[in-house]
């Protein structure tokens, strides 16, 4: 199995066409001195995500981006779990946004949803498996969590999907009301980084 760095030689596409994850995945990336351009901005098409766990599904999107580029390519596949709601919205975190990617509507949704339990267990964690793919389908996959709890009404406008109604364990403010800067250390994604760049060691 060849090792993670060189998969992260030069050139990387980031599988995505979220525009919040491309940006945090930059981010992440830069200090590796890694030449990242997003899937969209390739014309890459988004593959239908039919796994059933992140795992399968950021392999999934990973191979796909790889094996249309060329490229070596990395794909997050993340999502909100709420313990009381059986871990919904989960995989279809994106989908509860409907076509039209309405977080607000699908905030919304989950808070309706714990009303209906009639639940005073608001915990949750967000949860990312970032996938990392050569365009032979060679694939590793990196995963991390962020737990806190779910709060309402939705407080901030500086992250994006359910950002505004989750506050991270030992923090006061929503991952909505921070700065990037202030966010990235704390989030899912970061801590799967962690341990992509603990292999590269």
């Amino acid at each position: 199995m060849p090792r993670p760095q060189a998969l992260l030689a030069g050139r990387l596409v980031v599988a995505s066409h979220n525009s919040g994850k491309v940006h945090e995945i930059g981010a992440l990336l830069a200090p590796l001195g890694v030449e990242a351009v997003s899937a969209g901005a390739l014309g890459l098409p988004e593959p239908e995500e039919t796994e059933t766990t992140f795992t399968g599904n950021a392999a999934l999107k990973s191979r796909a981006a790889s094996a249309a580029s060329g490229l070596p390519a990395l794909a997050d596949d993340s999502g909100l779990e709420v313990f009381a709601l059986g871990g919904d919205p989960g995989v279809y975190s994106a989908r509860w946004a409907g076509p039209s990617k309405d977080f607000n509507a699908a905030m919304e949704r989950v808070w309706r949803a714990l009303q209906e339990k009639g639940t005073q267990d608001f915990s949750a964690r967000f949860v990312c498996a970032l996938a990392l793919s050569r365009p032979d389908g060679e694939t590793q996959v990196f995963e991390g969590e962020a737990r806190g709890v779910i709060v309402w009404p939705p407080r901030g406008d500086k992250g994006f999907g359910y950002d505004p109604i989750f506050v991270a364990d030992g923090q006061t403010r929503t991952f909505g009301e921070m700065t990037h800067d202030e966010k990235l250390p704390l989030t899912h994604r970061a801590r799967a980084f962690e341990k992509l760049l603990a292999a590269l060691r």
